[in-house]
């Protein structure tokens, strides 16, 4: 019996320390990600941010069309389901500046006069 609890503990210890580091892996990659356009994400785009699931990126895209572009980041708070924790969690990952969440060019072409 002790060996089915040694065993059983075991286990659960290995599948706890995995999930700790997929989590740790997570965060790094979206912590080196480009923020994404609130503006232009498609809500499969959108999906891919943290706490952010299929139904409220859906949510998102449906207010944006409704209603118009966001101004800032805060209008998210204006969506259903995205509250004052929620959008301090996203602010990070968020922008409604810029491309979608492309890096701008290396070398952008010069001006012509």
């Amino acid at each position: 019996m002790a060996r089915t609890i040694a065993r059983s503990l075991a286990r659960s210890l290995t599948g706890l320390l995995a999930a700790l580091l997929l989590l740790t892996v997570q965060r790094a990659v979206a912590a080196d990600a480009p923020p994404v356009n609130i503006n232009t994400a498609s809500a499969a785009e959108l999906a891919t941010l943290s706490g952010i699931g299929p139904a409220k990126a859906q949510a998102i895209v449906e207010h944006r069309e409704k209603n118009g572009q966001f101004k800032t980041v805060d209008d998210l708070k204006l969506v259903q389901g995205i509250g004052d924790k929620m959008l301090e969690k996203l602010r990070p990952q968020v922008t409604v500046d810029g491309a979608r969440s492309a890096a701008a060019p290396k070398n952008p072409a010069p001006a012509q006069h």
